[in-house]
């Protein structure tokens, strides 16, 4: 199940309501999400991949991936974070397809080397299927990052896994700079990348034993899936479900999560200036997406759809021009680009430059 509900806020003013991040292309010429398909051609039939997004955005990614059958499309009536969303996406999967193994992928990261990913995917099933446990892929770090959350993990636990699956002792939020430091040195946290598997018994289990009053509701949706109020009771139950992340509702709780740590080279880039980290560089450390002109310009994100920009004298800025609107933020600082997006969005005459 791929998940492709979000709002990519941080990457405002490219990312709209009307169309975010997982439909542009913000990594190579491709939409992220048809990149997220691309890279599970060749380890699952097309039958097999359901698409876990909203009524508003159907059309536009029915549009980008019509390989993907049209009764695989999983819509929340509403955004309730991840919880909700995997919850009702398990038991979608678990109506079609009894007892089998899940994968729940964001639809907007950036994964090198396919091959290597879907070995990794492979062993991560059959680890599930044996186990019955929760499974999330570890991240190395490839730095100190404050914008990720971490993993602690223990002992390896199995050789015949390639030595690289291990228990977790614990989930951390994300750290200050102190601590994401100590994190790193350690060597036994990993970056949590936000990728999940595990088989749709244990995953409704899990939430059966730490979402208790959400699980009603699931079987409630279960129920009602295939007959005439499918879409009525889904909303009256959505209303009902807490806005909660997976990891706090679910994850940070279980005693039976393992952690495979990836092999591939992984970013989730969620914010403007991960664009330095997978794209090439000129000689001074700028990104440029644009017709341009700079002098003594270094270390910027310049990005524009039409026009030109140029630059005098700046050093760790973004700018991005998209039609309308227009940001300009110290690299930072470009984690506040979701506060500027909730004032527009609490501004009815400004509302409109985020739709």
């Amino acid at each position: 199940m791929i998940m492709a509900g979000g709002k990519g806020e941080r990457f405002w003013p490219k990312s709209r309501v009307s169309k975010p991040k997982q439909l542009l292309p913000i990594v190579s010429n491709n939409t992220m999400i048809e990149d997220t398909v691309k890279r599970l051609e060749g380890l699952a039939e097309y039958k097999n991949i359901f698409i876990s997004t909203n009524e508003s955005l159907l059309d536009d990614i029915r549009k980008i991936l019509p390989q993907i059958p049209t009764e695989n499309y999983i819509l929340e009536p509403f955004g309730r974070d991840t919880a909700p969303a995997i919850a009702f996406g398990a038991v979608f999967i678990q109506k079609r397809d009894p007892g089998s193994v899940m994968v729940v992928l964001p639809a907007d990261h950036l994964i090198m080397e396919k091959d290597i990913f879907q070995k990794d995917l492979t062993i991560a099933q059959n680890l599930a299927r044996d186990t019955g446990c929760l499974i999330t892929f570890g991240i190395k770090p490839a730095r100190i990052e404050t914008g990720y959350g971490y993993i602690e993990l223990g002992e390896v636990i199995n050789t015949e896994y390639d030595n690289h699956a291990y228990e977790v002792i614990s989930f951390k939020e994300k750290p200050d700079y102190t601590l994401a430091k100590e994190y790193f040195q350690k060597g036994n946290f990993m970056w949590n990348s936000g990728m999940f598997i595990w088989t749709t018994n244990a995953i409704l289990e899990a939430i059966e034993k730490y979402l208790p009053e959400m699980y009603n509701g699931l079987m409630e949706i279960e129920d009602s899936i295939g007959t005439a109020d499918e879409k009525e009771v889904i909303r009256k139950n959505f209303e009902t479900f807490p806005k909660i992340s997976i990891d706090y509702g679910v994850m940070e709780k279980s005693d039976n999560v393992l952690s495979l740590k990836a092999q591939y080279t992984w970013d989730d880039v969620g914010s403007w200036s991960s664009l330095s980290r997978v794209n090439k560089m000129d000689e001074n450390n700028n990104v440029i997406r644009s017709d341009w002109k700079g002098i003594d310009t270094k270390n910027s994100i310049v990005i524009s759809d039409h026009g030109i920009i140029s630059t005098i004298g700046i050093n760790n800025l973004v700018i991005v021009k998209d039609g309308d609107a227009v940001l300009v933020a110290d690299r930072s600082r470009e984690q506040e680009v979701k506060k500027i997006v909730q004032e527009l969005k609490d501004n009815n005459d400004l509302k409109k430059y985020i739709l």
